[in-house]
């Protein structure tokens, strides 16, 4: 569909919104505005596809993790924040084309737990047992 259709449509469900109730001409242009985006990404929905706050290669880093919905910066990415997305885990991952392997921690973080638990030696323990 055309930008001018999607700004028509716009248009005319502003004009019917301002019937119903009272708006000031800032709210229109606004409503307007919204309307066209939503619109548009309803109408196309390949271009409404989200950018990454970040490039999906380089979030993983030394000392921290970027969050790919909102460039937050963690340690970890925990479930709690991903629910806060309306993601999972396996969602998040597949949206960014993540490797199902890859851990959404930091690689300083990820380095220290792998030494701590080959320093434990887990495996020796429950064998002697």
């Amino acid at each position: 569909m055309a930008n001018t259709d999607i700004m028509q449509q716009a248009i005319e469900i502003a004009r019917a919104q301002a019937g119903v109730r009272p708006m000031t001409a800032t709210e229109i242009a606004s409503y307007v505005s919204e309307l066209v985006q939503a619109l548009g990404s309803v109408m196309n929905p390949e271009e409404a596809k989200p950018a990454p706050a970040v490039d999906p290669k380089s979030s993983i880093g030394e000392s921290y993790v970027t969050c790919l919905e909102c460039g937050k910066k963690y340690k970890v990415i925990g479930n709690r924040h991903l629910k806060s997305h309306g993601l999972t885990t396996e969602s998040y991952k597949e949206k960014w084309g993540l490797k199902k392997d890859v851990s959404l921690a930091a690689k300083s973080l990820v380095r220290t737990r792998r030494k701590k638990m080959l320093d434990m030696r887990l495996w020796e323990r429950k064998q002697g047992m």
